[in-house]
């Protein structure tokens, strides 16, 4: 039986929390009907409220683990933590899904974008505003500028085949992938310590030979609870030393890596 494993970075999402785990249970009885499992890791990174209390309050409704950074130390390092885990207990035919864990994401996407990964045989699905039926409702002017613009600046610098939206971290990976990706980048497959991580990852795997789709996303930032985390000049400022780096590095190919032991 094939199981979706999810990386959950969570940071101060007490309020996001109980609106999003039930849209997982929901999820979990979608997959048990296609004869598949959900199991659902939260990287707790450091949060100062009541993130862990809350979703561990769901392990009697989900099959959930609540792994703790003791102190608060970046997306980039809650989403590495997360996918080493569900890569040392996934199968290499089990599947590694990623998103943001403050509601504006439907975890209900994943079962369409499943569908995708398997009618194009991709590697690695992106929940992607810019494909035909995808948008935004609720992000602010300059958000919507920045996000467009990391986009483009990437597609015209360190173009990746198959990707418009290099920046949203809502994804669907084959474990296989990441596992080869891991043999061959090691503690550097996720360099990046911010909001860039997640287009770090993407460069890496596509630039890398995996084979990208997308599948439309609605983005409901009016759904997010609190203020964002980004800090926006520092992360602009990254993006553009992120697409300097990527381009001047040589890239594995991940089609001949050897995946590590799980």
């Amino acid at each position: 039986m094939k199981t979706l494993w999810i990386a959950l970075p969570a940071y101060n999402e007490e309020r996001s929390l109980p609106g999003l785990l039930p849209r997982y249970v929901a999820l979990n009885t979608a997959l048990g009907a296609r004869g598949a499992r959900l199991r659902v890791l939260v990287v707790d990174d450091g949060s100062r409220d009541g993130t862990a209390a809350v979703a561990s309050g769901f392990r009697d409704r989900l099959a959930l683990e609540v792994i703790p950074h003791g102190v608060n130390r970046g997306l980039g390092a809650a989403l590495r933590t997360g996918i080493t885990a569900a890569l040392a207990r996934a199968e290499d035919g089990d599947l590694v899904g990623t998103m943001d864990a403050d509601d504006t994401h439907d975890p209900a996407l994943f079962v369409p974008m499943w569908d995708r990964l398997e009618a194009e045989r991709a590697d690695l699905v992106i929940a992607s505003r810019y494909a035909p039926g995808g948008r935004e409702i609720g992000l602010t002017p300059l958000r919507r500028v920045l996000s467009r613009g990391a986009s483009t600046l990437l597609t015209l610098v360190t173009p990746v085949r198959g990707a418009r939206d290099y920046t949203c971290g809502f994804r669907l990976y084959r474990a296989s992938l990441l596992r080869r990706a891991a043999a061959a980048w090691g503690e550097r497959l996720i360099e990046e310590a911010g909001f860039t991580c997640m287009a770090e990852l993407l460069l890496k795997l596509g630039r890398g030979g995996a084979r990208v789709a997308e599948s439309p996303l609605v983005l409901r930032y009016d759904r997010k609870e609190g203020a964002s985390k980004m800090k926006m000049t520092r992360t602009i400022a990254r993006y553009f030393a992120l697409a300097r780096r990527i381009r001047a590095g040589r890239m594995p190919d991940l089609r001949e890596a050897e995946p590590s032991p799980a």
